[in-house]
Protein backbone atom coordinates (compact mmCIF):
# COMPACT_ATOMS: atom_id res chain seq x y z
CA UNK A 1 0.00 0.00 0.00
CA UNK A 2 1.51 3.32 -1.08
CA UNK A 3 1.04 6.18 1.33
CA UNK A 4 2.58 9.23 -0.19
CA UNK A 5 1.24 11.08 -3.20
CA UNK A 6 3.68 13.81 -4.20
CA UNK A 7 2.58 17.41 -4.20
CA UNK A 8 1.89 18.75 -7.69
CA UNK A 9 3.66 22.07 -7.16
CA UNK A 10 7.08 22.73 -5.64
CA UNK A 11 7.51 25.82 -3.50
CA UNK A 12 9.70 28.38 -5.23
CA UNK A 13 13.15 29.62 -4.22
CA UNK A 14 11.48 33.07 -4.05
CA UNK A 15 9.21 31.81 -1.28
CA UNK A 16 12.24 30.61 0.71
CA UNK A 17 13.96 33.96 0.19
CA UNK A 18 10.82 35.80 1.36
CA UNK A 19 10.77 33.70 4.56
CA UNK A 20 14.48 34.14 5.25
CA UNK A 21 14.16 37.92 4.82
CA UNK A 22 11.35 38.14 7.40
CA UNK A 23 11.83 35.15 9.67
CA UNK A 24 10.13 36.77 12.65
CA UNK A 25 6.87 37.07 10.69
CA UNK A 26 7.29 33.48 9.53
CA UNK A 27 7.59 32.35 13.15
CA UNK A 28 4.40 34.21 14.07
CA UNK A 29 2.53 32.54 11.21
CA UNK A 30 4.08 29.18 12.04
CA UNK A 31 2.79 29.47 15.61
CA UNK A 32 -0.68 30.28 14.29
CA UNK A 33 -0.57 27.26 11.95
CA UNK A 34 0.34 24.90 14.80
CA UNK A 35 -2.62 26.16 16.84
CA UNK A 36 -4.91 25.69 13.85
CA UNK A 37 -3.54 22.18 13.18
CA UNK A 38 -4.25 21.14 16.75
CA UNK A 39 -7.77 22.57 16.51
CA UNK A 40 -8.35 20.82 13.18
CA UNK A 41 -7.47 17.40 14.63
CA UNK A 42 -9.79 18.04 17.59
CA UNK A 43 -12.57 19.21 15.25
CA UNK A 44 -12.54 15.71 13.69
CA UNK A 45 -13.01 14.30 17.20
CA UNK A 46 -15.93 16.68 17.80
CA UNK A 47 -17.61 16.12 14.42
CA UNK A 48 -17.01 12.37 14.10
CA UNK A 49 -17.05 10.91 17.64
CA UNK A 50 -18.46 7.66 16.20
CA UNK A 51 -15.25 7.00 14.21
CA UNK A 52 -13.72 5.12 17.13
CA UNK A 53 -10.88 3.62 15.07
CA UNK A 54 -9.23 7.01 14.53
CA UNK A 55 -10.04 8.94 17.72
CA UNK A 56 -6.87 8.00 19.65
CA UNK A 57 -4.62 8.99 16.73
CA UNK A 58 -6.51 12.24 16.19
CA UNK A 59 -6.07 13.13 19.86
CA UNK A 60 -2.35 12.23 19.70
CA UNK A 61 -1.98 14.39 16.59
CA UNK A 62 -3.74 17.32 18.28
CA UNK A 63 -1.43 17.05 21.29
CA UNK A 64 1.67 16.80 19.09
CA UNK A 65 0.64 19.91 17.13
CA UNK A 66 0.10 21.75 20.43
CA UNK A 67 3.59 20.68 21.51
CA UNK A 68 4.92 22.10 18.24
CA UNK A 69 3.12 25.35 19.06
CA UNK A 70 4.77 25.40 22.48
CA UNK A 71 8.19 24.87 20.87
CA UNK A 72 7.67 27.65 18.33
CA UNK A 73 6.40 29.97 21.05
CA UNK A 74 9.55 29.27 23.11
CA UNK A 75 11.69 30.26 20.11
CA UNK A 76 9.58 33.40 19.70
CA UNK A 77 10.04 34.30 23.36
CA UNK A 78 13.82 33.91 23.02
CA UNK A 79 13.74 36.29 20.05
CA UNK A 80 11.34 38.78 21.69
CA UNK A 81 8.54 38.10 19.18
CA UNK A 82 4.91 38.31 20.25
CA UNK A 83 2.08 36.09 19.10
CA UNK A 84 -0.34 37.61 16.62
CA UNK A 85 -3.32 39.09 18.45
CA UNK A 86 -5.66 37.49 15.91
CA UNK A 87 -5.03 34.48 13.73
CA UNK A 88 -5.27 35.64 10.13
CA UNK A 89 -7.67 33.84 7.84
CA UNK A 90 -5.76 31.25 5.83
CA UNK A 91 -6.75 31.83 2.19
CA UNK A 92 -4.91 28.68 1.15
CA UNK A 93 -6.95 26.42 3.45
CA UNK A 94 -10.14 28.36 2.73
CA UNK A 95 -9.75 27.67 -1.00
CA UNK A 96 -8.92 24.02 -0.37
CA UNK A 97 -12.08 23.62 1.73
CA UNK A 98 -14.13 24.95 -1.20
CA UNK A 99 -12.96 21.92 -3.19
CA UNK A 100 -14.45 19.49 -0.63
CA UNK A 101 -17.58 17.64 -1.62
CA UNK A 102 -20.80 18.11 0.35
CA UNK A 103 -22.17 14.63 1.15
CA UNK A 104 -21.38 13.49 4.71
CA UNK A 105 -19.11 10.57 3.71
CA UNK A 106 -17.55 12.40 0.75
CA UNK A 107 -16.85 15.44 2.90
CA UNK A 108 -15.33 13.23 5.62
CA UNK A 109 -12.96 11.66 3.08
CA UNK A 110 -12.10 15.03 1.53
CA UNK A 111 -11.41 16.66 4.90
CA UNK A 112 -9.05 13.81 5.87
CA UNK A 113 -7.26 14.13 2.53
CA UNK A 114 -7.18 17.92 2.83
CA UNK A 115 -5.50 17.51 6.24
CA UNK A 116 -2.96 15.17 4.64
CA UNK A 117 -2.19 17.65 1.86
CA UNK A 118 -1.80 20.57 4.28
CA UNK A 119 0.58 18.49 6.42
CA UNK A 120 2.56 17.42 3.33
CA UNK A 121 2.84 21.05 2.21
CA UNK A 122 4.03 21.96 5.70
CA UNK A 123 6.62 19.19 5.55
CA UNK A 124 7.88 20.37 2.16
CA UNK A 125 8.19 23.96 3.36
CA UNK A 126 9.75 23.06 6.71
CA UNK A 127 12.35 21.04 4.78
CA UNK A 128 13.14 24.10 2.65
CA UNK A 129 13.41 26.28 5.74
CA UNK A 130 15.69 23.70 7.38
CA UNK A 131 17.92 23.52 4.29
CA UNK A 132 18.34 27.31 4.24
CA UNK A 133 19.03 27.98 7.92
CA UNK A 134 22.55 28.21 9.31
CA UNK A 135 23.78 25.46 11.65
CA UNK A 136 22.29 25.68 15.11
CA UNK A 137 19.24 25.00 17.27
CA UNK A 138 16.78 26.54 14.83
CA UNK A 139 18.02 24.36 11.97
CA UNK A 140 17.72 21.23 14.15
CA UNK A 141 14.21 22.24 15.20
CA UNK A 142 13.02 22.56 11.60
CA UNK A 143 14.65 19.27 10.66
CA UNK A 144 12.66 17.49 13.40
CA UNK A 145 9.50 19.34 12.42
CA UNK A 146 9.86 18.37 8.78
CA UNK A 147 9.91 14.67 9.73
CA UNK A 148 6.93 15.06 12.04
CA UNK A 149 4.76 16.87 9.47
CA UNK A 150 5.54 14.26 6.81
CA UNK A 151 4.37 11.57 9.25
CA UNK A 152 1.12 13.48 9.88
CA UNK A 153 0.48 13.64 6.14
CA UNK A 154 0.56 9.86 6.03
CA UNK A 155 -1.56 9.48 9.18
CA UNK A 156 -4.57 11.21 7.61
CA UNK A 157 -4.37 9.05 4.47
CA UNK A 158 -4.21 5.92 6.64
CA UNK A 159 -7.33 7.13 8.44
CA UNK A 160 -9.16 7.55 5.14
CA UNK A 161 -8.14 4.03 4.10
CA UNK A 162 -9.90 2.60 7.17
CA UNK A 163 -13.25 3.82 5.85
CA UNK A 164 -12.90 4.07 2.07
CA UNK A 165 -11.74 1.98 -0.88
CA UNK A 166 -8.03 2.39 -1.57
CA UNK A 167 -8.49 3.21 -5.28
CA UNK A 168 -11.12 5.84 -4.42
CA UNK A 169 -8.87 7.40 -1.76
CA UNK A 170 -5.86 7.70 -4.06
CA UNK A 171 -7.90 8.91 -7.01
CA UNK A 172 -9.41 11.67 -4.87
CA UNK A 173 -6.07 12.47 -3.25
CA UNK A 174 -4.53 12.94 -6.69
CA UNK A 175 -7.40 15.26 -7.71
CA UNK A 176 -7.08 17.29 -4.53
CA UNK A 177 -3.29 17.51 -4.89
CA UNK A 178 -3.80 18.96 -8.37
CA UNK A 179 -6.25 21.52 -6.98
CA UNK A 180 -3.80 22.35 -4.19
CA UNK A 181 -0.99 22.85 -6.69
CA UNK A 182 -3.01 25.42 -8.62
CA UNK A 183 -4.00 27.21 -5.40
CA UNK A 184 -0.40 27.27 -4.14
CA UNK A 185 0.97 28.48 -7.47
CA UNK A 186 -1.45 31.43 -7.41
CA UNK A 187 -0.72 32.42 -3.80
CA UNK A 188 1.17 35.72 -3.40
CA UNK A 189 4.65 35.52 -1.92
CA UNK A 190 4.65 36.12 1.82
CA UNK A 191 6.60 34.91 4.86
CA UNK A 192 3.84 32.45 5.72
CA UNK A 193 3.70 28.68 5.74
CA UNK A 194 0.81 28.70 3.23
Amino acid sequence: MQLRVPLCYDSSPEWVETVMNDFDSFLQDHADCERKASSMAMSFVAKFPDRLEILPELIDTAVEELEHFRSVYKIMQERGIKLNHEIQEDQYVKQLIKSCRSGREERFMDRLLLASIVENRGAERFRLVYENLPQGKLKEFYQDLWASEAKHGEVFVKMALIYFDEDDVYKRLKEMNEIEGKIMEAMPLSPRLH
